[in-house]
């Protein structure tokens, strides 16, 4: 399988950033530039749906609660914008912000939390490089020099924990898990696997990034795997590579059923 994934990784001309290993286990059976920041895209959405969760089960606030939909809040790529809806409960905006990616959803959550108070939760769970610094489709801050980053150990740090589920309640736990399970852009990790399986996972992408990374519900053992990619001339070549990666993964597992990995 390593040999395989490094000599797709050795033809292509963008840079390549991931992690393979046993949910299970803290043991990593393949990591690449695990420790570069990069521009994190729309992974960003996952901790924010974590301390979204946290904050409400803080301060005993219902996920019924409904809040306001700023006008400047309504940006491209959303449900919420297409409808155009005044306000949305808790629950839409968060399930909005993973499933479709929704970028109007992320952007009232920011506010709702605030974007520095979302930094101290991300710190105080252990993710050491990821941070929040600009809304969604914020341009103007982006070009300043202000954006969302993240590395492949904190993403792979995440979704442990997301997996373990020991951030939340047993009850939001497994919610994030429920609403990540139903994630609708399946053009990388899920792209070239027939089975029908589960995948807890999200995507990002801009014009030069693309990435995806999640937990795999293996038949034989699941796992979690992510992959980044940084520096692209195309997307659609960067989607196919994750999908070609994540099925030579997915087939490793399949073939190793029942015997240590390790």
């Amino acid at each position: 399988m390593i040999e395989k994934i490094r000599s797709l990784i050795e033809c292509v001309d963008f840079k390549v950033h991931l992690f393979v290993k046993e949910a299970k286990s803290e043991n990593y059976i393949l990591n690449e530039k695990s420790d570069d920041i990069f521009s994190s895209a729309s992974l960003i959405k996952v901790p924010i749906l974590l301390g979204v969760l946290d904050y409400l089960e803080k301060n005993n606030q219902t996920l019924d609660e409904e809040l306001p939909i700023a006008i400047e809040n309504k940006v491209e790529f959303s449900v919420v914008t297409e409808q155009n809806l005044d306000s949305c409960t808790l629950y839409e905006l968060l399930v909005w912000m993973i499933i479709t990616s929704d970028n109007s959803a992320t952007n009232v959550l920011i506010d709702f939390i605030g974007m520095e108070e979302l930094n101290i939760y991300f710190n105080k769970i252990g993710l050491t490089q990821t941070r929040l610094q600009r809304k969604m489709m914020d341009f103007k801050s982006l070009n300043k020099g202000y954006d969302n980053v993240t590395t492949a150990r904190d993403m792979a740090y995440l979704f442990s924990r997301v997996y373990q589920q020991d951030l939340l309640s047993d009850q939001y736990s497994q919610l994030v898990i429920d609403i990540l399970c139903r994630q609708r852009v399946h053009e990388g990790l899920k792209r070239y696997i027939t089975d029908d399986i589960f995948i807890a996972h999200k995507t990002g992408s801009l014009d030069t990034v693309c990435h995806d990374v999640g937990i795999v519900y293996h038949p034989s053992n699941n796992y979690i795997i992510g992959i980044f990619l940084t520096e692209l001339a195309d997307v659609e070549i960067g989607k196919r590579l994750i999908g070609r990666i994540s099925k030579i993964v997915y087939e490793y597992f399949g073939m190793n059923e029942g015997r240590s990995l390790l």
